[in-house]
Formats: structure tokens, sequence, C-alpha cells
């Protein structure tokens, strides 16, 4: 009888397929960025020190795939964190969040992905998250959410905080 039942469960296991590994996509607004009037400005000083206080923040998470938006400022803020793991930093169109949304819940990596404001929680929501409220335009940089996923689902939603930046506030911010 025992026998019968390892068999069983033996071939269940080939017949069904298991859940996809668990992967932990960090999701994130670019750092502070100039006000020069251009409509593709690199970080401030803040900025450039809030990246690297990111992937400090990041660490020990595993980063295996960084995704980026195509602007100077996302570029930048992810710049740190692909440095410190080594791994290329991969252009996302933020104007097809639908797709990228289903490519996010797919992955087995760990996932840096760095956006804008009015994209960032709009894609946590997009994969079944907790985005909460807009991040504000003028000021908020520091919301980082962690969206954990399996089987091609959600499971959770964690918001992090960087702390705030030790660099004095540029007059230009």
């Amino acid at each position: 009888m025992i026998s019968r039942l390892i068999c069983i469960t033996l071939t269940l296991a080939a017949v069904i397929p298991l859940p996809l590994w668990a992967a932990d996509i960090y999701l994130v607004r670019h750092a502070e960025k100039e006000t020069d009037g251009s409509k593709d400005p690199a970080l401030t000083a803040t900025g450039s020190k809030r990246a690297t206080d990111l992937a400090v923040l990041l660490k020990s998470a595993n980063i295996e795939r960084i995704l980026s938006s195509d602007f100077v400022r996302t570029r930048e803020t992810a710049a740190p964190t692909a440095h410190m793991v080594g791994v290329e930093i991969d252009i996302y169109d933020p104007k097809q969040l639908d797709a990228l949304a289903k490519q996010l819940l797919m992955l087995r990596d760990n996932t840096l992905v760095v956006g804008h404001s009015n994209t960032t929680p709009d894609l946590v929501d997009l994969m079944g998250g907790e985005g909460g409220p807009p991040i504000v335009e003028e000021w908020e940089y520091d919301r980082v959410y962690m969206v954990q996923t399996e089987a091609g689902r959600v499971t959770r939603t964690i918001l992090l905080h960087l702390p705030p930046s030790k660099v004095p506030p540029d007059s230009s911010e």
C-alpha cells in the first residue's frame, strides 16, 4: 500500500506543474532630478546620493535583473545597483505597463524596476499588488515597493522607504 501511494505521488508530481520559483521585484521612482527645464534631466547631487542609498538597501537582495525607462534620471538611479551586482540595465517602455506587468509576474529573477511617479504605483497595481496613493511629483522620492511573486501572481507587497538623504538639498530641487 505504501509503495503504491509513493508511486501515485511521484506520478502526480511529474504531471502537475510546480509553481514558478518565487521572485522579489523592487519598484522605485527615479531619484531627485535637475529642474533645468530639459525634457530629460540628470540627477541632482541629492538624487545621486539617493541612488547610491538604493544600491546599499538592495545589497543583499540578490538582484539579477534591472529594468529602467529610457531616461537619464531613471538610468542614473539604476546605475549604482547595476554596478554593484554586475548586470546591464535593460530598457522598458513606460507606455506598455500592461505588458511589463505580465512579464514581471513570470520572472524568476529578483528584479529592480526604476520608473516614474506616474507609473510606479500603477505598475504595482497592474501586477496585482497594492500601489497605494499616488507618488507626490514634487518631493516624494523615497518609496520602494517590494512585490513578491510566485506562480505568476503577487503574494504580497511590502513598502520600504529609503533613508533621508544626507546631502544638503540642492537649490535646483
